[in-house]
């Protein structure tokens, strides 16, 4: 390790020990079913403020009162399930740096796009961690790629190590479930061992399993007790009815009809923010939807994706700043009146890149 790294691996240690004095709240593990108090999920860790899926940034989500951790789950050559964004890792590693793996380069068909990088499925455990994370989009997040090269790729088993050790759950996506089913890799039966081999398979665990697929979804509910949760886009259809030529897309989902057959299989819904609150062409929010008061009824909790600081990533209702300002896109906006919103009409939960946020902003309504 050279003297940069030792340096930097000090500094962020103290960042990070830092976050968790400073933090009062230490939540309990949630129960499955809706809360009264909404949940706060910290989406990729706390990827606004580490390099997402990572041991760091999950680490930092539970010190900033994060109820659960997300990992996106893809599977290695040798059948281990890792957490990254996607299983082309170009652009969550440094990959491109190793000449040793250079002849693995290769596009691939994933979910019915060409896809060119670096596959996760192409590389034993062994070879994935001689890799570091990098930033994702260092252009929006120039502090967190600050940090590239500090972290390892972690094991959905490290993950659920560190959720157990630090008293809170786990809200794992599986990835492209149809694509890794296809190259022999499925993700559901290594996915259910892990968490049973830690004693997580009953209803009441903190444990929400989700995916924008159904089939895998409809399979898993005759194989565990434990919740499972529909993710919804904003348009589009999930994949694997795509493949069989089903014409069911997310927006007959989200109708009555559609929420009372997903609450056949499933206990709640991930819906992107549009489907609650729409925007408009100019980017300002529209009236609300009644998806929230229909998943009710129908039975699903809603949680709701992704809250995230930054003036492009929020409505512009609640963008802050000067627009010409080259720092704007990445200026923190208003982001506590966005989250006041989506909890004014009844979420039951959040995806986060910064859970302290979130769980600053629930204090505050609980002292009120």
């Amino acid at each position: 390790m050279t003297m940069i790294r030792r340096s930097a691996v000090v500094v962020l240690s103290v960042l990070v020990a830092g976050t968790v004095a400073a933090v009062s709240h230490q939540p309990e593990p949630a129960a499955a079913g809706r809360e009264r108090q909404p949940l706060v999920i910290g989406h990729r860790g706390a990827s606004a403020l580490r390099p997402e899926h990572t041991l760091l940034s999950y680490e930092t989500a539970i010190a900033l009162g994060a109820d659960y951790i997300e990992p996106d789950l893809v599977s290695t050559k040798d059948h281990v399930l890792v957490a990254r964004h996607e299983n082309e890792i170009s652009g969550t590693t440094d990959v491109e740096n190793h000449p040793e793996f250079a002849a693995r380069r290769t596009t691939k068909t994933i979910d019915g796009v060409p896809v060119t990088g670096w596959f996760t499925e192409d590389f034993t455990l062994a070879e994935l961690r001689t890799l570091r994370a990098t930033e994702r989009i260092p252009d929006l997040r120039p502090d967190n790629a600050a940090l590239d090269g500090l972290a390892q790729i972690p094991t959905f088993d490290e993950v659920v190590e560190l959720a157990q050790r630090r008293g809170v759950g786990v809200y794992p996506e599986t990835k492209h479930p149809t694509y890794f089913d296809s190259v022999g890799l499925p993700l559901e039966e290594p996915l259910l061992e892990v968490l049973g081999r830690h004693g997580w398979r009953d209803r009441r665990d903190p444990v929400f399993i989700q995916s924008f697929e159904t089939a895998n979804l409809r399979e898993l509910r005759g194989k565990t007790r434990l919740p499972l949760i529909q993710l919804v886009n904003g348009s589009g259809a999930p994949y694997d009815r795509v493949a069989a030529g089903d014409p069911l897309t997310y927006d007959r989902m989200v109708t009555p009809a559609g929420l009372k057959d997903v609450a056949s299989y499933a206990d709640g819904i991930g819906a992107a923010t549009s489907r609650v609150v729409p925007t408009g062409p100019d980017g300002r929010l529209l009236a609300p939807t009644t998806l929230v008061r229909d998943a009710h009824r129908a039975g699903l909790d809603v949680h709701v994706w992704t809250l995230r600081d930054e003036n492009s990533q929020l409505p512009a209702d609640f963008r802050l700043g000067d627009p010409a300002n080259p720092a704007y896109p990445r200026t923190t906006g208003d982001v506590t009146g966005w989250l006041s919103r989506l909890l004014d009409l009844g979420v039951d939960g959040v995806f986060a890149d910064n859970p302290g946020t979130a769980r600053a902003v629930l204090a505050a309504r609980t002292r009120h």
